[in-house]
């Protein structure tokens, strides 16, 4: 079984080639995200947690659920921002199964999770800390891939001297590019942070974030 923290947060099914009624696909991606979040709940069921733990688990995935839908009704205008709210709440989801162990905050604004900001270069703040007096440092959301980042403009984030050392108490600076963004655009990415003990990976965990450009 793949963890669900390794979920990769993109639907490849071919639902979004099937409809150009933006109303009937945001339908269907609603009703899409309800079923999913099952598959997640018996992730749950399977890790046999302690009563607290399983219920705080619980209770995220729910609250992704509607805010999730929330966005896909009321914010996305086109089918490929549907997709991005969409995949931002499965991937939410899978953060959520997973567990989130380490103290880890990624903020627009001062805002996390569900942002929003103007169109250019947005400042993406990363604030971690470990457990056991271990070190923080980027990781990788996936092989060769720092970051997970979908969007409805183009955007990325800026990996050129990257602050890739390790910290005690991490409080970095991100450069997302979102020069090319209208007003309703939407963005989510996840930063992944790796806890590290004498230069070993000990655990890792994403966070991922959405932003309404407005």
């Amino acid at each position: 079984m793949a963890m669900p923290m390794d979920y990769d947060g993109i639907r490849t099914d071919d639902a979004s080639e099937r409809t150009d009624n933006v109303d009937e696909y945001r339908r269907t991606c609603i009703d899409f995200i309800e079923d999913i979040s099952h598959n997640y709940e018996e992730w749950v069921d399977y890790y046999k947690l302690p009563e607290n733990e399983d219920k705080k688990r619980r209770a995220e995935i729910h609250a992704t659920i509607l805010k999730t839908n929330e966005w896909i009704a009321k914010v996305a205008q086109s089918i490929k921002a549907i997709d991005v709210v969409m995949n931002d709440g499965i991937q939410k989801m899978a953060e959520s199964t997973a567990g989130k162990p380490l103290e880890i905050g990624v903020f627009i604004n001062r805002k996390s999770s569900y942002t929003e900001t103007s169109p250019g270069v947005i400042d993406v703040n990363v604030k971690g800390f470990g457990r056991k007096g271990r070190k923080m440092k980027l990781g990788f959301h996936f092989k060769d891939d720092r970051f997970r980042i979908e969007s409805t403009c183009g955007a990325y984030i800026e990996e050129f001297d990257l602050p890739l050392q390790e910290y005690d108490a991490m409080d970095i600076h991100l450069k997302l590019h979102a020069e090319n963004a209208k007003q309703r655009d939407v963005i989510s990415f996840t930063v992944t942070i790796s806890e590290v003990e004498n230069g070993v990976e000990i655990d890792r965990r994403g966070h991922t974030t959405i932003v309404h450009l407005v």
